[in-house]
C-alpha cells in the first residue's frame, strides 16, 4: 500500500474511532474532528518519508489508545457514576485477585 493510502487510512481509522469513543458527546467529537483534523494539515507537505511513517505509527497508535482506554462517564448523582459505553473492546477479562501467594509447583 502507498504511503499515501496508508497516511488516508489512518486519518479515516481516526474519525471512526472519534465517532464511536465520544458518541453523543458533542463538544468531545468537535474537539477531536479539530484536534485530528489540524495535526494532518500541519504534516501535511512533510517531505521525509522516514517520518511520515514515523507519524503514521503514532497515528495508529493513537487511535489503539482511544479505543481502547478512554471512557466516557455521566454523573447519576452526588456520588454515582455511569460508564456511557456499548463498546466491545473495553470489556477485558479480569482476574481475581487472590490475598494468599501462590505456592511455586
Amino acid at each position: 500500500m502507498g504511503t499515501r493510502l496508508k497516511v488516508l487510512s489512518v486519518f479515516k481509522k481516526l474519525h471512526r474511532t472519534r465517532l464511536a469513543v465520544f458518541n453523543h458527546d458533542d463538544r468531545s467529537l468537535t474537539a477531536a474532528r479539530l484536534k485530528i483534523n489540524e495535526e494532518f494539515r500541519k504534516n501535511k507537505n512533510e517531505p521525509s518519508e522516514e517520518n511520515i511513517q514515523k507519524m503514521i505509527k503514532m497515528g495508529s497508535d493513537v487511535e489503539i489508545v482511544l479505543r481502547e482506554s478512554v471512557l466516557q462517564m455521566e454523573h447519576l448523582g452526588e456520588n454515582t457514576l455511569c460508564i456511557a459505553t456499548t463498546r466491545e473492546s473495553l470489556l477485558l477479562e479480569n482476574v481475581p485477585y487472590c490475598d494468599q501467594p501462590r505456592k511455586k509447583s
